[in-house]
């Protein structure tokens, strides 16, 4: 077949594809968020001394909210050029960084391995750079559309060091006792 899709066509592909990709991405978000009970209402979190740069608690779940629909909308613009040289590439390299991004709530705040997840976090943001230079490939604006998630994983890596640093004991720390209340 050599017909060439419509500009209707090519948005309508968009559309569909986004439509699945910004609301998945978002509920492996929180998936990952979940099951690791991650958040200031983790008790073993709540002990750490938090670094100056630590934002209030309210802006993460408002900042990643965004950053999942910025990354949904992306991977939909590179899975909708059908074709596109270097298509596949681009997004088992997301794929590959996806997975790291999934698993630093467990590390962190499930395995409370401060370090484990430094080494993640650099990780994402590595995997991340390789998926925007082959995204920009695809479809540039797709890659920029990432360059805010980017800014935020940088920021996530610092902000790790800097809890690693402050709290050395606390890195794979098991809790020592679960208070458990049978009804």
């Amino acid at each position: 077949m050599t017909e060439i899709a419509s500009t209707g066509q090519l948005r309508a592909s968009l559309v569909r594809w986004a439509l699945v990709l910004v609301p998945g991405i978002n509920v492996l978000g929180i998936l990952s968020a979940r099951i690791s009970f991650s958040g200031d209402q983790n008790p073993w979190f709540a002990t750490l001394v938090k670094p100056a740069i630590y934002p209030p608690p309210i802006a993460f779940p408002i900042v990643w909210t965004a950053l999942y629909v910025l990354m949904g909308v992306a991977l939909a613009m590179v899975v909708s050029a059908r074709r596109a040289p270097g298509r596949g590439l681009a997004v088992a390299a997301f794929i590959v960084h996806l997975a790291a991004n999934m698993a630093w709530s467990p590390l962190f705040f499930g395995l409370h391995s401060i370090t484990g997840a430094l080494a993640d976090a650099v990780a994402m943001a590595l995997t991340l750079m390789v998926a925007m230079a082959l995204f920009a490939r695809v479809r540039p604006v797709a890659a920029w559309l990432l360059v805010p998630y980017l800014g935020w994983v940088l920021f996530a890596c610092v902000l790790n060091a800097q809890v690693l640093q402050a709290n050395p004991a606390a890195d794979g720390q098991r809790d020592a006792a679960v208070l458990r209340i049978k009804l």
